[in-house]
């Protein structure tokens, strides 16, 4: 009777908007490890919401990265719909070793220098949140170039993410992003089988 009250107690304390927010996330990212196109309007919706829960929760690294988010999930919108006429989707690509080391090179430079400004704001962690917001920015491109690594890039930090979001008391969103682990896994096992057939 306590765990049922204690978790009737907690749902109710859960925003709605949190709540739609969670939904529509898990759809996006479930259906993008599935390789299936709609996964790009549902993505849209929850970057949306996400920027004003952030924003409140002054996460602001993160409340910008959904605005890229916005444009990169109306690019692979786009980029998606291109497939080539010989084929059912767009295919699988594998990361180039100049990709690799350059999207390393590019996480170092904008964790320190977006550290560096949100250090004197009241953004919290603001070293490790913009550290996560860069890893992001690269898994997000990959995603919508189809480059297969982006589900280890996002495997990696959303292991991250469930922590800092444990810690501002976004436990929905901590779920989530717990889930989001999972079905990346998932995605990259998808879509490495994807890119073997493609091989014949």
């Amino acid at each position: 009777m306590g765990i049922t009250h204690a978790l009737q107690t907690w749902w109710q304390q859960q925003s709605l908007l949190e709540v739609i927010g969670v939904i529509t996330g898990l759809l996006c990212v479930y259906l993008a490890a599935k390789n299936i196109i709609w996964n790009w309007p549902f993505a849209i919706i929850s970057v949306v919401i996400y920027i004003f829960i952030f924003f409140k929760s002054h996460l602001f690294a993160d409340m910008g990265l959904q605005f890229y988010f916005l444009a990169t999930n109306i690019y692979g919108w786009y980029y998606w719909s291109k497939k080539p006429a010989s084929e059912d989707k767009t295919p699988v690509v594998r990361i180039q070793r100049k990709e690799g080391l350059l999207s390393v090179a590019a996480v170092i430079v904008f964790t320190f220098l977006l550290g560096s400004v949100l250090k004197y704001t009241t953004a919290s962690y603001p070293y490790l949140d913009s550290f996560c917001t860069a890893c992001s920015l690269v898994a997000q491109f990959f995603l919508a170039r189809k480059v297969l690594e982006n589900w280890l890039i996002w495997v990696f930090v959303d292991v991250i993410y469930v922590g800092v979001y444990i810690y501002k008391d976004l436990h929905l969103t901590a779920v989530m992003y717990a889930i989001y682990v999972a079905i990346a896994l998932m995605g990259y096992f998808d879509w490495k089988r994807d890119w073997k057939k493609q091989l014949g």
